[in-house]
């Protein structure tokens, strides 16, 4: 060996791997024994003789040759606590035995650890590290994927859930396009296997003879939507289908159609939205300190708030609090709208010069370790309500209380919904907004309430509440410029969203730190702020 070739590289690799070593990382990241209990209760889930696949969530491109910050697959975080791209997790329902092998229900494929690559872009756990952190005991590098002896036509079931669009080839033999289609030709994926059909399938042979035609009318929004789907002859037919017996015959088809397929795209989705619904007490520990972090960014901007700020530096003063106390990411693009602008309900662009006088509409939460926030203030940037601002203020926190007190063990999903759009409608009607009752999805167009975890709309079964959920309650009443309306109403935006805790002794809302009566608001925001003596030089 040519010593003197191989010294920087062997310099590198010392370097990489003292410095994996030696980093000085937060200490209340989820544990390992947490991710391996996940892992355990989906295989409680899986049906005899099974494997599920995982894969990682691809690197994004961002321009050229700039790629976007990398946020692991939910999913995929959530059973490994694994961060890197280019891997793959596969669970098995029963031991697996292989030659001089004790036996395993779990192998994690993971990105080789490369010095080169390190000093650009970062250390790798690679196959030590993630046996030592992430506690699996059978790990290869991704590159062995190809290699990989297992027989999935043996299975009953391989399960995965339906693969992302925006793959790219690399030329990495090892990333994960190539590790997708790895798993594709060993699987004998077929080339038109449509995931949504397979759901839409899985509908239809899980219905109840007595159910069908309910199931025909859901079936028939899917294709509505999708003319793909209508041009499939079994799911238009069941959805057309004059009777039950018709619909039971089509039943049957489907069934034999699925009969000679281990693929399943479904039940995987299933199975995580069951789990990720409800929250165990570690990921509630993390979900309360985002969830503090962005309501101490909502007083933090009251205090600071005048009408000469900008969205742009409202966002930025509630995003470097969550810097400040250790939140890696916003749990999804910050929302700032001043006046009309809040009327656009995902409005982002956040460029308006200055607020002004108007209402200052702000959607924001931090994400800690994974779990993300979401809570939404209304405030006056001059800090003081107008009459007409306090009048529909008082309508959505009417609402918005209706909802919460809605959010309890047993009552059905839409609960909080209903009970807070039922109060929105007569507030609209006794200020002569609206003079019918379902003229209120004018300016209530949205839902109330969404999960909250790992993802901002986070997984769940929309089936009714169970304990330790968390969800939104988030009504809102918006009123753009040229509404059918007085126009003293135009341009007022309110939205208030907090974040509900479900409990067996009634709902907690987590984000109550945060000021949400239009006099608790006014009283924080004459309070003074560190920011009033921050000055900054002028630009030319």
């Amino acid at each position: 060996m040519d010593i003197e070739r191989v010294r920087p590289y062997l310099i590198m690799l010392l370097f990489v791997c003292a410095g994996l070593g030696a980093q000085d990382i937060p200490s209340d990241f989820l544990p390992a024994d947490f991710h391996k209990g996940r892992r355990d209760e989906v295989r409680k889930m899986m049906p005899p003789n099974s494997v599920a696949v995982f894969f990682a969530n691809p690197v994004r491109n961002r321009a050229n040759d700039v790629d976007y910050v990398y946020h692991q697959d939910p999913n995929f975080y959530y059973l490994t606590g694994y961060k890197e791209p280019n891997a793959v997790l596969l669970l098995f329902s029963e031991t697996q035995y292989a030659d001089n092998d004790d036996g395993y229900d779990e192998i994690l494929y993971v990105q080789e650890r490369d010095p080169r690559a390190e000093q650009w872009n970062g250390r790798r756990l690679g196959i030590e590290g993630a046996k030592e952190r992430l506690g699996f005991k059978k790990v290869f590098n991704g590159a062995d994927f190809s290699k990989i002896d297992i027989n999935f036509q043996g299975f009953d079931s391989v399960l995965f859930l339906d693969f992302e669009n925006d793959v790219r080839d690399t030329g990495n033999n090892a990333d994960l396009f190539d590790l997708i289609k790895t798993f594709k030709e060993k699987a004998n994926y077929p080339a038109d296997y449509d995931a949504t059909k397979q759901q839409l399938y899985a509908m239809i042979t899980s219905t109840d003879i007595e159910n069908s035609a309910n199931v025909a009318q859901v079936l028939g929004r899917y294709l509505n939507r999708d003319e793909r789907l209508g041009e499939d002859e079994l799911l238009s037919g069941f959805v057309n289908a004059a009777d039950d017996n018709l619909r039971s015959d089509i039943k049957e088809k489907v069934s034999l159609k699925l009969a000679g397929n281990n693929l399943n795209s479904v039940l995987l989705q299933e199975i995580m939205a069951g789990l990720r619904e409800t929250k165990t007490e570690e990921e509630l520990v993390l979900l309360k300190k985002a969830i503090e972090i962005s309501a101490v960014g909502q007083i933090e901007v009251m205090k600071a708030m005048h009408p000469n700020m900008s969205e742009t530096e409202i966002q930025g003063v509630h995003e470097y609090v969550y810097k400040k106390y250790g939140a890696e990411y916003e749990g999804y693009p910050s929302i700032v709208g001043g006046g009309n602008n809040g009327c656009i309900l995902h409005y982002i662009e956040n460029n308006k010069p200055k607020v002004g006088n108007d209402l200052v509409l702000m959607d924001l939460g931090a994400e800690y370790h994974g779990y993300t926030a979401d809570v939404t203030r209304t405030i006056p940037a001059n800090g003081k309500f107008t009459k007409a601002q306090k009048q529909i203020y008082d309508i959505v926190y009417r609402a918005q209380e209706a909802g919460i007190k809605a959010s309890v063990v047993g009552a059905p999903f839409q609960a909080p919904g209903q009970a807070a759009s039922k109060v929105v409608a007569e507030g609209l009607m006794e200020l002569g907004i609206i003079s019918r009752e379902e003229d209120a999805r004018i300016y209530f167009p949205h839902g109330t309430s969404h999960y909250l975890g790992l993802d901002v709309h986070d997984k769940g079964t929309y089936r009714p509440f169970k304990p330790n959920t968390v969800i939104t309650v988030e009504p809102g009443i918006y009123i753009p410029e040229g509404s059918d309306c007085d126009k003293k109403w135009w341009g007022i935006a309110v939205r208030i969203e907090d974040d509900i805790l479900i409990t067996e002794e009634g709902p907690v809302n987590l984000s109550a730190r945060a000021p949400r009566t239009t006099e608790a608001i006014e009283a924080m925001m004459a309070q003074p702020s560190p920011l009033d003596d921050f000055k900054l030089p002028q630009l030319d």
